[in-house]
């Protein structure tokens, strides 16, 4: 079964070392044969939340804003790539994501997090898994964490760990599970609103 996935990253640093485990999921993503869409922060600046996408008229939103708009209308699923900035997410990666509501039920999100530190980012996945939710995304359970960001990738996202690529494989498994289970569920009953 082929699935469309986005892939969603947040970083407006300069030395954006996220954009490593960004490239990874991707490069994941497309072995297991999905479509992948990236939407990058700094490719989709929206600027600073002042109208969501479904506060402009039928046809009135931005190229950009409408572009993505389609791929999450037309997605299967999610990937959320998250770094840790302050024990919660980035706001670019927050900022982007609020643009958009309606356009995410029903559709499974997964979260990838990261850090320079050993924490792997993991209380930044925790916002996030509360964030997601409000957003109409059920979260998968397992959560991919990346501690040591600077020395776990290299700069084309080719994992430097044998670890990191043993359990992307479960964690990408949990995730085609609940694409796949949502997506016949909507064929065959619809959806509750």
């Amino acid at each position: 079964m082929k699935f469309k996935t986005i892939v969603f990253y947040g970083s407006y640093r300069s030395d954006r070392q996220g954009i490593k485990a960004a490239r990874f999921m991707i490069d994941q993503l497309n072995q297991r044969n999905h479509e992948v869409i990236f939407a990058d922060a700094k490719e989709y600046d929206f600027g600073i939340l002042n109208r969501m996408y479904k506060e402009y008229g039928k046809g009135q939103a931005p190229a950009k804003m409408e572009e993505l708009a389609e791929h999450i209308r037309t997605a299967d699923g999610f990937v959320v790539v998250a770094g840790e900035y302050n024990h919660s997410i980035q706001p670019g990666l927050s900022n982007l994501m609020d643009h958009y509501l309606e356009e995410y039920f029903f559709r499974p999100a997964g979260i990838v997090c990261y850090s320079s530190g050993s924490f792997g980012g993991v209380r930044a996945a925790i916002q996030l898994r509360a964030f997601l939710s409000e957003m109409g995304m059920p979260t998968i359970s397992s959560i991919f964490a990346i501690s040591k960001i600077g020395n776990s990738l290299d700069e084309a996202g080719t994992s430097q760990e044998t670890a990191l690529t043993k359990r992307v494989g479960q964690f990408l498994d949990e995730l085609e599970w609940y694409e796949e289970a949502l997506q016949r569920q909507k064929k065959e009953k619809g959806t509750p609103f």
